[in-house]
């Protein structure tokens, strides 16, 4: 796949963990697919940041504006995958954060993790909206093929180091950005083996 059909690809995937949270029977289910959403959208927007905005930001007429724009976006989704990172699995006795009492804490966290995987849900629809109704199809008529082949292929390569977690205080674009994403990566994987999280 070249560096688009990539992109859209998880974008694809990304609407399919939606539709799984929405289908699953138990609170269980749901808990593995928020984990999985935090890691897969944790590392689609690491590797946007890293290697296709500063390209977009490059080739693009527009392309300052447009991709502090995106980053704006992908600011507010970092945030919202925090808060649902940090949430406990429902029954995890005594482990509420505050705001979260006694018997009532399982359905508490069942509410507000389904009041945050709505707003994420809003927030990814409408950026996937906008990259691909915008950035991408004038990104591919700015770069040839052989380029977006090429970064396609560095893009899947870089998937399998990227960072699990969200991290909305660290830099969101080159050169603080290249060097804080290994830092994060490889803490992330740590803690993801630590807390028994598939790794992929």
């Amino acid at each position: 796949m070249d560096a688009i059909e990539l992109l859209k690809h998880d974008h694809r995937m990304v609407e399919q963990l939606f539709r799984d949270y929405h289908a699953a029977a138990s609170a269980r289910q749901r808990r593995a697919v928020v984990e999985t959403l935090v890691r897969e959208l944790s590392k689609h927007a690491a590797l946007e940041e890293l290697m296709v905005y500063p390209l977009a930001k490059k080739v693009l007429a527009d392309g300052q504006q447009e991709i502090e724009e995106h980053l704006a976006e992908h600011m507010g989704v970092k945030k919202t995958l925090l808060a649902l990172d940090k949430l406990p699995s429902a029954g995890d006795a005594g482990t509420y954060p505050d705001g979260f009492e006694g018997g009532e804490g399982d359905e508490q966290v069942m509410e507000r993790t389904t009041a945050l995987m709505t707003e994420l849900q809003e927030e990814i629809e409408e950026h996937v909206a906008e990259e691909e109704g915008r950035m991408l199809p004038k990104l591919r008529a700015a770069v040839d093929q052989q380029a977006l082949d090429e970064l396609g292929r560095e893009l899947a390569k870089a998937k399998q180091t990227a960072p699990t977690r969200p991290h909305p205080g660290a830099p969101d674009q080159p050169p603080g950005l290249a060097m804080a994403a290994p830092v994060a990566a490889v803490y992330d994987r740590l803690r993801d083996r630590l807390q028994g999280r598939p790794r992929t």
